[in-house]
């Protein structure tokens, strides 16, 4: 990407490397000023594997591809709230318990405090361990017995925690089977919040973000000449990614219709819908915002800590 930008512009592809730096620094500050405090419903998680350059060429299979990356840091997690179609976490990093919690973790200290949204993932297990652990509290067993040893404390979920699993089986590259599973709360729970927008348990809104990151992120495309080299590498084009959806692009599925339709000065069409975009549907901001705006948006210094 960044030598195809250098040749189109005739500069030094250097010069679009310092671009993307300032312009990732920039953004990433944007993106933690403003997404705070959300109050979600819901929130789909997934992961996605970056292709290495060696699959473009042939050196390796894709499956073979997919074992080596569950060992290296090329794997872009990713959490949306279905309902404002936010793009809440993306992050780059191994498919490990750990990054699973770093996820968990980024997302729970951007929640407002007590709220508790309905999880929904497929079926990797570390996603379990990792909602528990930040949505959840120690409880010490009742003794059963007058002597022996004292049970140890058990980490369990908060009462109205709820979290879903969409398992798929594939074989040979075909879905043969969806099971939907409750993994805490009741089945009856987790429909009462899906039906308020008329759902069932899925996970195709995650899906569908990653198809978009798929097109709009050569790095991760399946048939590019971008491939990963990097986690930076990666990371810089994905934090540019979560600021345009959010901010920038209005969504057809968001729009709302216009009490006053508004006419127009020439021969066009009366415009009936009013666009918007997942910030503004969480009420994050009241307007689309260029991408220039963003860019030129000077970030608040955060309040430091008053010395006693």
């Amino acid at each position: 990407m960044r030598t195809t930008t250098a040749r189109v512009f005739e500069i030094d592809p250097n010069t679009v490397l310092q671009w993307l730096v300032e312009a990732a620094e920039q953004l990433k500050a944007f993106s933690s000023y403003f997404l705070h405090e959300l109050h979600l419903n819901q929130v789909q998680l997934d992961e996605l594997y970056a292709v290495l350059r060696a699959v473009r060429d042939g050196d390796m299979s894709e499956a073979e591809a997919v074992e080596q990356l569950s060992r290296s840091p090329h794997w872009v997690w990713t959490a949306i709230d279905p309902e404002t179609k936010l793009l809440v976490c993306v992050r780059v990093g191994e498919r490990t318990l750990a990054m699973a919690q770093a996820v968990l973790h980024q997302i729970a200290g951007l929640l407002a405090p007590g709220c508790v949204p309905l999880f929904v993932s497929d079926g990797y297990a570390h996603y379990l361990t990792a909602i528990v652990t930040h949505f959840g509290y120690w409880v010490q067993p009742l003794r059963k017995q007058a002597a022996g040893p004292t049970p140890k404390p058990r980490w369990m979920p908060l009462p109205g925690l709820l979290y879903a699993q969409v398992v798929k089986t594939m074989r040979r590259r075909r879905m043969v089977e969806v099971k939907h599973h409750v993994v805490f709360g009741t089945k009856a729970a987790v429909d009462q919040v899906l039906l308020a927008c008329g759902w069932q348990i899925n996970t195709s809104f995650i899906e569908r973000l990653n198809l978009s990151l798929r097109q709009r992120v050569a790095a991760i495309r399946r048939r590019s000449a971008s491939s990963c080299q990097s986690e930076t590498g990666l990371t810089q084009p994905l934090i540019l990614f979560q600021a345009y959806h959010n901010f920038v692009l209005p969504h057809a599925s968001l729009r709302l219709p216009l009490v006053d339709p508004i006419g127009s000065n020439g021969k066009g069409s009366v415009k009936l819908w009013q666009p918007r975009t997942p910030a503004m549907a969480a009420g994050l901001t009241d307007h689309i915002w260029s991408l220039r705006e963003v860019l030129l948006f000077q970030v608040p210094p955060w309040p430091q800590p008053q010395m006693a």
